[in-house]
């Protein structure tokens, strides 16, 4: 009940599709796609893979995992994580998602920082694991995304044919260089940079997350001037995991963020055409919306339109950009978006309410009518001609 509210609150926020970068994904887009009920495409990735000890891992540190005759831990229970050591475990691991309806695979090469015990300086896998899950997510026509913060961890990567990696914060310009080569993007969460950072319950609450965080906030200094100067293909990422109205709060700081800080014409472009390319990475056999592009309005594309009052190259507010953070006010939806259509429906309308309060039109006079009647009359001739 609160995914397919979280998911209409992103539709009306204006997000007409989705990548899943882990989780129970499947279940909510097969519903939206039945028509069910009204949210994005969504793209899932299902049990997001990784090894023992790493940011996939959500046991207790006193818990042997299942290697060891453990228990399966809650994010493993119920489909978010799988913990998978060694060729043969992640590519038994890759195709069990593949099986159950993900359309591209998750890994976590790197440890994070909201997390107690993976140093978010690991390499948690070496590069014949990477190539295992690459290897099958190619045999089924796909693509890896990879969890990677380390610079090691981000090359390993790349040089052994992931295509996206997910925050990317030691970025330089030899990753740039290598991306550039590869054809890769990346996608990175801009509220690393936030001043809000520290109030994410999963860092405030845990001292582990908290140091790790002072720590990686350091290391990730040149991050912001680095994409600046060597532009990589860049990805919007929300990185959120939580309840509809927390997410699109972190959204709208999220896009804030990336305009104050790369810029807004980078920002719009990674929350449309670079993302619609990401999205397509898929490939035709598993792209469950194969038909048309998306994040770009030409022929033969998706028919998703965002109307808006105002310039979002001047202003990205009028798309829901907001300073504040988690002590943003509620919102029902974005007032400035006035039109939400997606692939031809229309899920909002508000231009109306403009109309109906513009001045009743004065009624023309004879002389004006038969004047615009030879205008319709020359202009009839024109088109048969």
């Amino acid at each position: 009940v609160r995914s397919t509210a979280n998911a209409r609150m992103s539709l009306m926020s204006g997000f007409t599709s989705w990548r899943d970068a882990g989780g129970m994904g499947t279940g909510l887009k097969k519903t939206i796609d039945a028509g069910l009920v009204d949210g994005p495409r969504i793209y899932p990735a299902g049990a997001f893979i990784g090894p023992t000890g790493s940011h996939a891992d959500f046991r207790n540190n006193t818990t042997p995992n299942e290697t060891f005759n453990g228990p399966q831990s809650s994010g493993a229970r119920h489909g978010m994580t799988v913990t998978a050591d060694g060729v043969d475990a992640i590519k038994a691991a890759a195709r069990q998602n593949f099986m159950q309806g993900t359309t591209q695979i998750k890994i976590m090469s790197s440890g994070g920082v909201a997390s107690s015990f993976d140093p978010w300086q690991l390499d948690a896998y070496s590069a014949e694991e990477i190539s295992a899950a690459v290897e099958v997510a190619n045999a089924y026509g796909s693509y890896v995304m990879s969890h990677a913060y380390s610079k090691k961890s981000i090359m390993r990567c790349l040089e052994n044919g992931v295509k996206t990696i997910e925050h990317g914060f030691m970025f330089d310009k030899d990753i740039a260089k290598l991306m550039k080569k590869k054809g890769a993007y990346m996608t990175t969460n801009m509220t690393a940079f936030s001043p809000y950072l520290g109030q994410i319950e999963a860092i405030s609450s845990n001292p582990a997350a908290a140091r790790k965080a002072a720590s990686a906030t350091k290391a990730f200094g040149n991050f912001v001037e680095n994409v600046k100067k060597h532009q990589p293909k860049f990805g919007f990422n929300n990185d959120c995991v939580g309840i509809g109205a927390t997410c699109m709060a972190q959204a709208d700081h999220s896009i804030y963020l990336s305009g104050k800080l790369l810029g807004n014409f980078y920002t719009l472009k990674s929350l449309t055409s670079v993302n619609g390319e990401i999205l397509k990475l898929t490939g035709e056999v598993l792209d469950p919306y194969f038909e048309g592009k998306l994040g770009v309005i030409e022929k033969g594309a998706y028919a998703d339109i965002l109307l808006v009052d105002g310039n979002p190259l001047k202003d990205l507010s009028v798309i829901g950009a907001n300073d504040k953070w988690f002590d943003a006010a509620p919102r029902d939806g974005i007032k400035t978006m006035r039109v939400i259509m997606k692939d031809g429906k229309i899920y909002k309308n508000t231009l109306a309410e403009n109309v109906a309060a513009l001045p009743a039109p004065e009624p023309l006079s004879k002389e004006e009518a038969m004047a615009n009647l030879e205008i319709f009359k020359a202009n009839q001739v024109a088109d048969l001609h």
